[in-house]
């Protein structure tokens, strides 16, 4: 953990528009998230204009609502009154929660499609979706044209540098403390909300993808570029899009599972053969314990270990420090720190 006394060299501003996962659309080296950090970050309306504020990546819903009531320049005396603003986050599937002013840290915990909305009491009940989150176009993406190797090289350089960056702390911190106590994993959450972003961006690749040649093929390629990511040592992006084809809207493709070639069924067999989870994923840990560093583990799966040892044994026993529950936490903190002890080539 990194005290946010101790700022990080070129401090600049970076732009929060889309959360995390579109600070910027190239591969370049990326540094830790600290609480310090100044954002530019985007609030929007109940008729989706927004303003852009710029605030402290720890600041709390009240620091936040004073920058977007100053931006509106809203008065002291309408302000106080009961059509004070108030902070909500809107997912696109129209599900929403209205912030508490205490809270800090709200930025990090935006899902991979929510955003953020300044509303009144009033007109809390008509605030909807943004538009582009809940319209989509089918279309000719660029997946079609890319080939394997490199969307395969891309996810793994982008995911090691998201991996990279999480302090080992970030993991005891998400389990030994709950969701609201949470503080200093924005990076970790980062990597998660990745994770899940490639299952939904599979799943919505071939769904988008109305003729049936067409949508066999990427399946295919989709296939290929979960084995060279394997083959890279990337198990996230690898696991990622195995889950992804095994959504039931995929699996429903009857046809289109009809179509693929018979190497690629079997290939596909292994690695559901690999992600099973039976006997605490007893496959997949055989095969990551023989790979060397650098490598990407399933990250999902270090949280769960973390999880079972800690709910599993109390930290204190008659009122002393369970040491033998602390050296297991510290083994996985090890471990995770083996994984990143050689640079990616």
């Amino acid at each position: 953990r990194v005290a946010d006394e101790t700022p990080p060299p070129n401090k600049q501003v970076k732009p929060l528009f889309r959360h995390f996962r579109r600070i910027d659309s190239c591969l370049q080296t990326r540094v830790a998230f600290r609480g310090s950090d100044e954002i530019f970050c985007r609030v929007y309306m109940p008729d989706h204009s927004y303003v852009t504020i710029r605030s402290r990546l720890s600041a709390s819903v009240q620091d936040i609502l004073a920058s977007v009531t100053e931006k509106l320049q809203y008065s002291e005396e309408q302000s106080a009154r009961e059509d004070a603003l108030i902070l909500v986050t809107m997912a696109s599937s129209g599900e929403k929660a209205v912030l508490q002013p205490s809270e800090e840290c709200v930025f990090t915990t935006l899902g991979i499609n929510s955003h953020l909305f300044a509303c009144t009491r009033d007109t809390f009940d008509s605030l909807v979706p943004l538009p582009e989150e809940i319209q989509v176009v089918p279309g000719d993406t660029e997946i079609h044209r890319a080939e394997p190797e490199d969307v395969a090289n891309h996810l793994t350089a982008f995911h090691w540098e998201l991996f990279r960056c999480i302090h080992e702390l970030e993991f005891v911190d998400y389990v030994f403390h709950g969701e609201r106590g949470r503080r200093e994993t924005a990076n970790l959450e980062l990597l998660l909300q990745r994770c899940s972003e490639v299952q939904h961006w599979v799943g919505t690749e071939l769904l988008l993808c109305e003729a049936l040649g067409k949508r066999a093929h990427l399946l295919k390629k989709l296939i290929k570029i979960a084995a060279i990511c394997k083959q890279n040592q990337d198990m996230l992006s690898f696991y990622a899009i195995v889950i992804g084809l095994n959504n039931a809207a995929i699996s429903r493709l009857r046809l289109t599972w009809e179509k693929l070639p018979g190497k690629f069924k079997n290939l596909f067999r292994k690695f559901e053969n690999l992600t099973d989870p039976c006997r605490n994923h007893k496959t997949y840990r055989e095969v990551l314990a023989k790979m060397k560093p650098p490598l990407i583990p399933f990250v999902p799966l270090i949280l769960k270990d973390l999880t079972f040892l800690h709910e599993g044994s109390k930290t204190l026993l008659d009122g002393l420090v369970n040491m033998e529950k602390l050296h297991c936490i510290a083994e996985k903190v090890r471990t995770i720190r083996k994984y990143r002890s050689r640079p990616l080539c």
